[in-house]
């Protein structure tokens, strides 16, 4: 019915349009019709960034306008939950949140918590900052990477990896075919361009990036680089993430070594890890060692994810039982993390996969 009493709104917006600046009422109403015709109707529709009518009206366009038709405007726009008291309300930037998640969900990766919260923080609070913030995530399957990113995600945005801020690619998904990087530098180019464009702060996740043909880092390169924009466009609020394997013996290794010595793992420094990681992608297969990004040095950190313990397999299994509204005892939790293949033969010290299937292997000890 509300929709129905905001079509004479409509009719009396386009009644006193010559009494005010036409090109701007006219692009508020396409606006709130695109809306409308999108959202509610569920019509097929791609906006387009580059026009003013997918723009969100300022409070300029309505100078002079009756103050009863803005209020009534204002209130059914905000009952459909796009409006905020500041901002971009898209944007959350929820670091307490985030902080809370990384120490709360994430198991076993003190480094990782440490230096993805201060990363981002310091980001941020940064408005100046003089180059897009781009982290590297390395280590074995199933230790964090991918569940961090989406922390991430989550607590910067409102609708976390779904919102039309944030973009995720998949390098053996999204560019599978090596004859058609060229293909794929152009789209890659545009995807991220077109973002920027929609939003003031952006995320970029790449996952399995070690898979990403050098010629698309390098395409995207100038988007990580100290520029002040790239063809007129800025992309110093841009965060991005690269998820890779690349690194994962190397630090396993180092926790290894720390575990024979009687040194606690969570005594394992940046300093004892970063620069290997740093050495290896550079000598490594693949995109990562052949692109500009590393020559460059444009990579802010290099983030290690440590190999799970049993104890750490232990407080996944709780929280995959938590999130199906269940409290498992010591021994359905012994008997879970007893199911997972440890590593090295020897020692059987460190989950060969994580948590990655975790969720799924509850199902066999349900009753």
């Amino acid at each position: 019915m509300f929709l129905f009493s905001f079509v004479p709104l409509l009719w009396a917006v386009s009644a006193k349009a010559d009494f005010f600046q036409f090109d701007s009422i006219s692009n508020a109403s396409t606006y709130y019709f695109n809306y409308i015709y999108c959202n509610i109707w569920e019509g097929e529709c791609q906006p387009n960034q580059d026009d003013a009518t997918q723009q969100v009206p300022t409070r300029d366009v309505w100078a002079g306008f009756p103050q009863d038709y803005i209020s009534l405007l204002h209130q059914w726009y905000c009952s459909l939950g796009q409006c905020c008291e500041s901002g971009d309300c898209r944007i959350t930037n929820n670091i307490t949140g985030l902080a809370r998640d990384l120490q709360m969900k994430l198991h076993g990766q003190h480094l990782a918590q440490s230096v993805v919260l201060k990363a981002v923080q310091g980001f941020i609070n940064n408005p100046e900052s003089n180059k897009p913030l781009t982290l590297s995530f390395h280590g074995w399957s199933g230790t964090g990477k991918n569940f961090v990113a989406r922390i991430v995600a989550d607590s910067l945005y409102r609708d976390g990896v779904k919102s039309e801020c944030v973009r995720l690619f998949i390098a053996p998904f999204h560019f599978p075919h090596a004859r058609l990087v060229d293909t794929y530098k152009g789209q890659l180019r545009e995807a991220i361009r077109d973002v920027v464009l929609r939003c003031p702060q952006t995320l970029f996740i790449f996952d399995e990036a070690e898979k990403l043909h050098p010629g698309l880092i390098d395409a995207i390169k100038p988007y990580m680089d100290h520029y002040d924009n790239v063809d007129g466009v800025s992309y110093r609020r841009a965060i991005f993430l690269f998820l890779s394997n690349i690194g994962g013996a190397t630090i396993n290794d180092v926790a290894l070594d720390f575990w024979h010595s009687g040194q606690n793992r969570e005594d394992i420094g940046m300093e004892d890890l970063e620069h290997r990681l740093r050495a290896e992608a550079m000598e490594s297969q693949g995109g990562f060692a052949q692109s500009e990004l590393m020559s460059g040095h444009l990579i802010d950190f290099f983030v290690p994810f440590l190999p799970l313990e049993y104890r750490h397999v232990k407080l996944c299994a709780r929280d995959a039982y938590t999130a199906r509204g269940l409290e498992p005892d010591e021994g359905t939790l012994d008997e879970v993390a007893k199911a997972m293949l440890y590593v090295p033969k020897e020692e059987r010290l460190f989950s060969a996969q994580g948590c990655k299937s975790i969720p799924q292997r509850i199902n066999f000890f349900l009753p």
